[in-house]
C-alpha cells in the first residue's frame, strides 16, 4: 500500500430481492386479513341490527307456530326439539313407549292418596311442550267428566276465548268451566287452533314483546298485587303498591322484562283450582308460599255455600285440597327468585346465533344445559354444579318417599278407626290433619323440580307433611285426643289460633 492512500471501502449490503419479496407478502396478507376482519365485523355489526325480516303477517290469532317459524326460524328450530324425548334422574319422559311412566305405578302411595279423585286413574311423567295438547287428550282421566277449564294451559285457546265471549277474552275464560273438555276441545279443533301453546301465548304480534295472555294469571296476579304479602321476586309489584294502587295491576304494564321472563312461564306451572263448580282460580290472595295458599283455600267457599275442596278421598272421606304444579309458587320462595334469576334464565338460556342472541326455545331441564344455564353465573365445573343438584333432589326425594309412608300409615289408622265405629266427631281432627299432610306432600310431589326450586322450603314443607301425617295416625287411634299443631307461620297468617281436638281449625 503506498503512503497517503485512502482505505477502500467494504461494498454497501442491500435487502435481497427474496427477502424483499417475502416481506412485502407478508405485508399484503396482513392487510388482507386486517381487511377481512373489518369487514366481518361490519357484517355481523348489521346482522346484530337485523333481529327479524318479516316474510309473511302474523297476528296474535296465529296460533300455527310454523308460520310465525317463517319470520323467526332461529326460534321455531329450537321450539320444534320439544318434542324430543329428554331425562333427568328424577324427571322428564325416557322411554320409547307412546306415553311416558305412570308416576302412580312406581310410587303407588300416590295412586292411593288420590282415590276419589282421577289422578288415581292416570298421573305419568311430564314430557315437552309440544306433547302439552295431545297428552291431555289422551289421558284416561278423559273417562271421566273434565272441565273445559282444563285447556287453559294445554292449549292456544285466547282466540277460543275471543270468540266465547264475544270480544271478551275474559269473558270468554269464565265461561268455559261450565263447558265439558270434549265439547271445547272440539270446538278448539273446529275453528282451526288446535296447537300446543304457541308464539302469540308469550309475544306480541306485532312488537315480539313478551306478553302474559292467560286470564287465570292474569287475575292472580292483580289478587297478589292487593294482597299484604311481600313480593321480593316481583319489584315491580312493590313499585306498584308504594304507588298509590291508582289502576289494577297489570303485568304487562307494570312488569320488567326481567319479571316478565319468568310470568310468561307462570301463566301455567302454577297451582290452581280446575272443576266444573267455578272457574279456574289462582290462590294468590294471601301469597304464594303453601301455608298461605292453603289459608286462602281454607277461605274460599263453594257456588253452595259449603266448604272448598278438590276432592273426597274415597277410603277416609276427608275433604282434600289437591296441587297441581306449583313450580312458580315454589320458585317465589327461593334464593334464585330473591336474586332475580328468571325462569327463563335456566330453562331457555340465551344462545349465540353468529351476531345474534337469541332465547333458545328448547324449553327443557338446565340439567340438559348445564353450561349455558348454570355456568353463566355459577364458575364452578359442570361434575360440581350436577353433583351439588344432585344432592338437594335426592334429599328432597328420600323425604318425599318418608311423606309417602306416612301417609300410608295414617290412611291405615283412619280406615281401622272406621271400622272400629269410630263416630265422625270422634275423626274430625284426623281428617282435619290429613287434609293437610297431604296438601303438603302433593305440593312437593306435583312440583317439577324434585324441590330444586327452593330447597330448603322444600325440605320445610316436606317435614311438616310428615309431621301432620303421623299426628293423623295417633288422632285416629286415640280417637282425636291429641292437638292439632298449626306451623309458626300459618298460625300467624290466620291470627294465631291453634285448633285442638275434636275442634278441627276453620
Amino acid at each position: 500500500m503506498k503512503t497517503g492512500s485512502r482505505p477502500v471501502a467494504a461494498p454497501a449490503r442491500g435487502i435481497s430481492t427474496p427477502a424483499l419479496l417475502s416481506i412485502t407478502a407478508v405485508a399484503a396478507l396482513a392487510a388482507v386479513a386486517v381487511s377481512a376482519l373489518l369487514v366481518n365485523i361490519y357484517e355481523r355489526k348489521q346482522e346484530g341490527k337485523v333481529t327479524t325480516t318479516r316474510l309473511v303477517e302474523v297476528t296474535q290469532d296465529t296460533t300455527d307456530p310454523a308460520k310465525w317459524g317463517v319470520n323467526w326460524p332461529k326460534q321455531y328450530d329450537a321450539y320444534k326439539l320439544t318434542a324430543q324425548t329428554t331425562r333427568t334422574r328424577f324427571g322428564g319422559h325416557g322411554g320409547s313407549e307412546a306415553l311416558p311412566q305412570e308416576k302412580i305405578d312406581r310410587d303407588p302411595w300416590l295412586k292411593r292418596m288420590f282415590l276419589g279423585y282421577a289422578f288415581s286413574i292416570d298421573y305419568r311423567d311430564r314430557r315437552g311442550h309440544a306433547y302439552m295438547l295431545q297428552d291431555q287428550e289422551n289421558t284416561q282421566r278423559q273417562t271421566k267428566p273434565q272441565t273445559g277449564s282444563c285447556l287453559h294451559c294445554h292449549g292456544s285457546v285466547i282466540p277460543l276465548y275471543r270468540e266465547l265471549g264475544g270480544g271478551d277474552v275474559i269473558k270468554g275464560f269464565e265461561a268455559t268451566y261450565k263447558i265439558p273438555y270434549k265439547e271445547l276441545n272440539r270446538k278448539l279443533h273446529d275453528m282451526g287452533h288446535a296447537q300446543t301453546v304457541s308464539c302469540p301465548d308469550c309475544h306480541d304480534a306485532k312488537t315480539m314483546k313478551l306478553i302474559v295472555t292467560r286470564p287465570a294469571f292474569l287475575q292472580g296476579i292483580e289478587r297478589l298485587a292487593n294482597s299484604d304479602a311481600a313480593t321480593p321476586f316481583a319489584p315491580s309489584i312493590e313499585r306498584w303498591r308504594a304507588a298509590g294502587k291508582a289502576q289494577p295491576y297489570d303485568p304487562n304494564k307494570e312488569a320488567t322484562r326481567n319479571e316478565m321472563r319468568t310470568f310468561v312461564c307462570a301463566q301455567c306451572h302454577i297451582e290452581y283450582y280446575c272443576s266444573s263448580a267455578m272457574k279456574l282460580t289462582a290462590p294468590w290472595g294471601k301469597g304464594t308460599n303453601v301455608d298461605q295458599i292453603e289459608v286462602f283455600w281454607n277461605e274460599t267457599k263453594m257456588p253452595d255455600g259449603g266448604r272448598f275442596f278438590d276432592y273426597k278421598h274415597a277410603e277416609t272421606g276427608a275433604p282434600i285440597l289437591k296441587a297441581q304444579h306449583p313450580e312458580f309458587e315454589l320458585w317465589s320462595q327461593g334464593v334464585h327468585a330473591r336474586s332475580g334469576v328468571a325462569c327463563a334464565d335456566c330453562h331457555m338460556p340465551y344462545a349465540r346465533d353468529g351476531a345474534t342472541k337469541v332465547s333458545d326455545h328448547w324449553v327443557r331441564s338446565p340439567l340438559l344445559n348445564i353450561n349455558r344455564a348454570c355456568q353463566a353465573c355459577h364458575k364452578m365445573s359442570e361434575k360440581e354444579i350436577q353433583a351439588r343438584v344432585d344432592q338437594i333432589q335426592q334429599r328432597n326425594f328420600d323425604l318425599m318417599q318418608r311423606g309417602g309412608v306416612a301417609i300410608n300409615a295414617m290412611m291405615d289408622a283412619i280406615v281401622q278407626a272406621k271400622k272400629d265405629g269410630a263416630t265422625e266427631q270422634e275423626l274430625a281432627a284426623a281428617l282435619e290433619l290429613q287434609r293437610k299432610a297431604q296438601w303438603r306432600l302433593d305440593f312437593i310431589a306435583a312440583e317439577n323440580s324434585m324441590g330444586f326450586h327452593a330447597p330448603q322450603e322444600a325440605a320445610r314443607v316436606l317435614g311438616e307433611a310428615i309431621d301432620f301425617a303421623r299426628q293423623a295416625e295417633l288422632a285416629a287411634v286415640r280417637r282425636g285426643a291429641v292437638p292439632v299443631v298449626k306451623t309458626a307461620q300459618a298460625a300467624a297468617t290466620t291470627g294465631g289460633i291453634v285448633a285442638t281436638a275434636g275442634t278441627p281449625a276453620k
